[in-house]
């Protein structure tokens, strides 16, 4: 929504200015003020007023401490059980025969240029992303031809997508499986696309409803999709990389 501008009203003829009742004394906040006023001459008003601030206080601690409730919700609830989860002998058989289920762990994402290490789970609804990413279900498993595709928050659960707008072409990306790691390496916007992120960086913006950017692709390619700007879910920032190279785990 546009900025509203405020205009003054020319005067009528002879120069007299009839009063605004609109405008409180001073000019503080017209109604408004004038609520204020008569709330604080009243014992319950003022009451009411304590009520409000107190209120509205807790309201914006909260909203400033969530960001940070959540990331230690992420890395301290889940990522660390979904570690030794990703370990275990019972996710490689489930992973080798594709019966992950949803919010089991999937794979560990590291980003070396911008400081990532995490586990995405399989599956991208609202409770598997409180992990902090996810796997695209209808996308390739790591590795796989086509184009595998994972969600991840950019400023709540652990926000392991803060950064992705930092990612330069040619950087790299790891994917570690149970069964093996995969590396990608960023590569350019397609072309026409709004690259906002600079020169020679990964990332270009897209609208929320864009499923074309995890559509299937001829090749093998990993592509990172998260909200935009930070803090609002209005548009989605992308960034997509190429395999490069494939190094199995060894059995145990």
């Amino acid at each position: 929504m546009a900025d509203r501008v405020s205009t003054l009203t020319p005067p009528p003829e002879g120069g007299l200015v009839m009063p605004d009742p609109l405008r409180g004394r001073d000019d503080r906040g017209g109604a408004f003020g004038y609520l204020m006023d008569a709330l604080r001459l009243r014992p319950a008003g003022r009451r009411v007023l304590s009520a409000l601030s107190i209120m509205l206080f807790l309201v914006g601690a909260g909203m400033f401490a969530y960001p940070f409730v959540t990331d230690i919700y992420a890395q301290q609830v889940l990522q660390k059980p979904l570690e030794d989860q990703l370990a275990s002998d019972a996710i490689r058989d489930a992973y080798a025969a594709g019966t992950l289920k949803a919010g089991d762990p999937l794979t560990r994402i590291v980003m070396p240029k911008i400081g990532v290490a995490a586990i995405v789970v399989n599956g991208t609804s609202p409770s598997a992303l409180r992990a902090g990413a996810g796997h695209y279900p209808n996308t390739p498993l790591p590795g796989e031809a086509g184009n595998v595709g994972i969600a991840g928050h950019r400023t709540t659960y652990g926000k392991p997508f803060n950064r992705v707008d930092e990612l330069m072409v040619g950087d790299l990306v790891q994917l570690e499986t149970p069964l093996a790691v995969h590396t990608y390496k960023v590569v350019a916007p397609p072309a026409g696309v709004p690259t906002p992120c600079g020169g020679g960086k990964g990332c270009w913006i897209t609208i929320p409803s864009d499923w074309s950017v995890v559509a299937p692709l001829e090749g093998r390619f990993l592509t990172l999709t998260s909200c935009h700007p930070k803090g609002s879910a209005r548009q989605r920032i992308i960034v997509r990389a190429e395999l490069v190279q494939t190094q199995p785990r060894p059995t145990s």
